[in-house]
């Protein structure tokens, strides 16, 4: 998947633990969780708006996009 979640690197600078960030977003622990380890498909602007907020971060701060060799390939 290209797209890498970085939000336990976040976590991690903030001091701050999965289940604080949860309970203050308002998401169940096992979605964020879901998410941390980049096992959804997809996030709502406005939990990704309230993660950043939170966490005083910037989305890519949390995601970083890495293409895969075949994208590129396809572009040649």
């Amino acid at each position: 998947m290209p797209i890498i979640i970085r939000l336990d690197r976040v976590l991690a600078d903030k001091k701050m633990k999965l289940n604080d960030l949860a309970d203050k977003v308002g998401i169940s622990n096992v979605n964020l969780s879901n998410l941390k380890t980049g096992k959804v498909k997809a996030i709502r602007f406005s939990t990704l708006e309230a993660i950043c907020e939170i966490l005083d971060c910037q989305p890519g701060d949390i995601m970083e996009f890495v293409p895969d060799d075949s994208d590129s390939r396809e572009m040649d």
